[in-house]
């Protein structure tokens, strides 16, 4: 939008003629400079420019944010912040003053020309805007609702059919009387009265809306609900010379909405069932599997042992017995771990100092010959500086194995884990960030329901990978427990989970 007046608040001469060079030739106007927020204020009221590129810090009492909020009260005009500065601080105080745009400096040309052009076309639509939701206003007020007009001494000096209809009241009879004799409107329920809209507009020079369950009782005494909305008339000199007021019947619309509201609650009623009906025949199948079929092999293993000799034969009927036995043990302790989480109170915590350079390789040890015997490979990628967090061991370690064993699972041979850890500095208190990553990928509409209890990846060999369908559950109460968060992405070949968490204070006990 070329040929803009663009008003440069900067407190550094050679920054500030550098912008102008650089606005003159975009093809802009810059009508003056300011180096002060008071000079800023009296420029932009003297001036009116059409945009003003505002730096925060100002030599002086007054910031350019407190400039910016003396040039709003008195005049509409888009402002985009200059500055060096973007803690949260500066950015907050800048978001209350609603600017157009915030440019960290340095800047490039393209960046600053981009962001004023929004700004100005961002403005003129807003306006644009404003004025037509006056004129939309206007017309809606002429459906065929009840409509009564009166003067600004609330004597009624218009009706259309339709009120004359819902109140009772002839045109002919209700001209000349007080809008109050005319609109008798009570609550619902208690039959109190209810101030007239007309009479409040007037005095208040505000539409209030009126409570829920109003009725309008009509000259027959018949009590019908309504919804309004009230507005001043006002001259082309902008003095008020009346009050118009346009109510509907909404009889049919409290039914319908009564009636949608049951079909709605009962819908919800049905889709909760059915979800706990699945979750039930879920657990059941899961539970009948995981829990009689181990101990089928058990009889099984035990007979073949009382007839059998002291040989390896023994020893590898002993093992299946122990496997199943842990199988099982995983189970019930999964289901124990979950019910702990999710029904106490407090949960208390032992923060501990990790230095994840040296717990980590620790940790991962044991997934290394699991990884091989798959052919799959596990990676670890730390930071270069040394990162040492104060968290819940236990808690941690138990998060980043059931994460592990999920990548295990379904990392397809020849795939690849990765764990990476990083920080993000830029945050108060700092934020450590561990990833993990395998090469399989879920679908976006599997995503949502990755931490539901007992739910499991469609068209999933789930008897083959094992588990419980638990872990990942039990992994978000955790984090939770940790004052963390967990998210989960997949796309282009990958599925990655990611923990972002801060350090816990040196005793916690954490609220559920």
């Amino acid at each position: 939008m070329n040929n803009a007046n663009i008003l440069v608040v900067e407190d550094e001469a050679i920054v500030a003629k550098d912008l102008r060079n650089r606005l003159t030739r975009f093809g802009y106007t810059v009508p003056a400079v300011a180096s002060s927020g008071q000079e800023a204020i009296n420029k932009a009221l003297e001036l009116s420019p059409d945009l003003v590129l505002m730096d925060i810090k100002l030599k002086g009492q007054m910031d350019g944010v407190e400039a910016a909020q003396e040039i709003h009260k008195y005049l509409d005009i888009p402002i985009i912040y200059l500055t060096a500065y973007a803690d949260d601080n500066t950015l907050n105080r800048a978001k209350i003053t609603d600017p157009f745009g915030y440019l960290l400096k340095p800047f490039k040309e393209r960046e600053l020309q981009t962001n004023i052009e929004i700004a100005l076309t961002k403005h003129q639509l807003e306006k644009q805007l404003r004025n037509n939701q006056k004129w939309l206003s206007t017309l809606l007020k002429s459906i065929n609702d009840g409509v009564i007009a009166s003067d600004v001494q609330e004597v009624v000096n218009f009706m259309n059919p339709v009120a004359e209809t819902l109140t009772g009241w002839q045109e002919s009879e209700a001209m000349g009387r007080n809008s109050s004799e005319i609109l008798n409107i009570a609550h619902a329920e208690t039959h109190h009265p209810i101030e007239n809209p007309i009479k409040k507009v007037l005095q208040d020079g505000v539409v209030n809306q009126l409570p829920e369950n109003t009725i309008l009782i009509g000259r027959n005494g018949n009590g019908i609900p309504i919804d309004h909305s009230a507005a001043l008339i006002r001259d082309d000199k902008n003095n008020i010379i009346g009050a118009v007021l346009i109510f509907r019947d909404i009889t049919e619309l409290k039914t319908a909405i009564e009636a949608r509201k049951k079909q709605v609650e009962q819908a919800q009623i049905v889709a909760k069932l059915q979800e706990l009906n699945q979750l039930k025949n879920d657990f059941l199948n899961l539970v009948t599997h995981e829990l009689r079929s181990p101990l089928s092999n058990m009889k099984g293993m035990i007979q073949l042992l009382e007839v059998s000799p002291l040989s390896e034969e023994f020893q590898r009927y002993l093992d299946i017995i122990k496997a199943e036995c842990d199988r099982e043990m995983e189970l019930i302790n999964d289901l124990l771990d979950l019910q702990r989480l999710e029904n106490s109170s407090y949960l208390p915590l032992a923060p501990d100092a990790l230095v994840l350079e040296q717990w980590l390789p620790l940790l991962i040890e044991p997934f290394q010959a699991r990884v091989q015997e798959h052919q799959q490979t596990l990676q670890l990628n730390l930071p270069a500086n040394p990162v040492t967090v104060i968290s819940d061991r236990t808690s941690l370690e138990r998060i980043l194995i059931e994460l592990l064993n999920n990548a295990c699972k379904y990392t397809p041979s020849g795939g690849e884990i990765i764990i990476t850890v990083s920080y993000n500095a830029s945050v108060i208190p700092l934020e450590t960030i561990i990833t993990v990553s395998n090469t399989t990928e879920i679908s976006a509409s599997d995503l949502p329901r990755m931490f539901e209890k007992f739910y499991r990846i469609p068209d999933a060999d789930i008897w083959n990978q094992g588990g419980t369908g638990l872990g990942l559950a039990i992994v978000q109460k955790l984090v939770t427990q940790l004052q963390g968060s967990i998210k989960v992405e997949s796309g282009d070949g990958r599925t990655t989970f990611s923990l972002i968490f801060t350090d816990l204070a040196p005793t916690s006990t954490t609220q559920q």
